[in-house]
């Protein structure tokens, strides 16, 4: 109670907590759009379940994950030295939660652009192994950012409610924000092939970072930002072509 109570009063916690809690909402923003494709190929039905029960699950996770925090720490300890590069567990993980991504997007890619190809359909057709498929791939990519995420916010501050806090908040947003996004991105095609190609590129991220190629996320998020606000007067001027088109007849 007494570090509590230190912690409230400290101006220094204040500011590590709002950087803290802005870092891990922008950070989910790469998992949220994997949540909203990924559950968009479910039953309408078990969609919104499926995007709840994934986030409540993931947030569980990471707080198991800030419960051994010491441990999660020492994953930045190389293993073993290739190309003059010395790999740690964080890494790997790292690496492996990229090459899934990238996978997973060329795939969703592939079928948007062929949707004739049903020969391979990656989540399965039964319901209740859809639900669970969907369920799986959201814990463990979410998996791959919360490694990620935490090893940045001990970077940040050393206080273990600090980042609690931070987490809960994150998820929270992503709670409330999933299903409009999700339904957004269901109404607009366009947007499907944008959060694809953004899926991408977090992926490749991912790949270069655990290969040693820091690339700073203010330039993916700012691709990010420019190419959807590109989209977006792309869709105005749909809107308003459709429009002058429903006005003339």
């Amino acid at each position: 109670m007494q570090d509590i109570m230190t912690l409230i009063q400290d101006p220094a916690a204040w500011v590590a907590l709002v950087t803290l809690v802005v870092m891990e909402v922008v950070l989910g923003i790469d998992n949220l759009i994997f949540i909203s494709i990924l559950t968009n190929k479910l039953p309408p039905e078990h969609r919104e379940r499926a995007r709840r029960t994934g986030i409540a699950l993931a947030l569980i996770m990471r707080l198991a994950l800030l419960g051994t925090v010491a441990w999660i720490v020492q994953l930045t300890e190389p293993l073993f030295e290739l190309f003059g590069h010395g790999f740690s567990w964080k890494d790997l993980i790292l690496i492996a939660g990229g090459l899934f991504l990238v996978w997973k997007a060329t795939k969703e890619i592939h079928h948007n652009v062929d949707p004739e190809d049903h020969q391979e359909n990656f989540i399965a057709g039964a319901t209740g192994t859809s639900f669970a498929s969907a369920i799986g791939q959201i814990l463990l990519l979410d998996l791959v950012f919360s490694v990620d995420s935490i090893i940045t916010a001990v970077g940040m501050t050393p206080h273990l409610p600090i980042m609690v806090i931070a987490v809960i908040a994150a998820v929270t947003v992503m709670l409330v924000a999933a299903t409009p996004l999700a339904n957004f991105i269901e109404r607009n095609p366009t947007i499907v092939m944008l959060a694809l190609a953004f899926l991408l590129m977090i992926g490749t991220t991912l790949i270069a970072d655990g290969m040693g190629f820091h690339v700073p996320k203010g330039y993916v998020y700012a691709a990010m930002a420019f190419s959807a606000l590109v989209e977006v007067l792309n869709m105005f001027a749909r809107n308003a072509r459709r429009r002058k088109r429903e006005g003339s007849h």
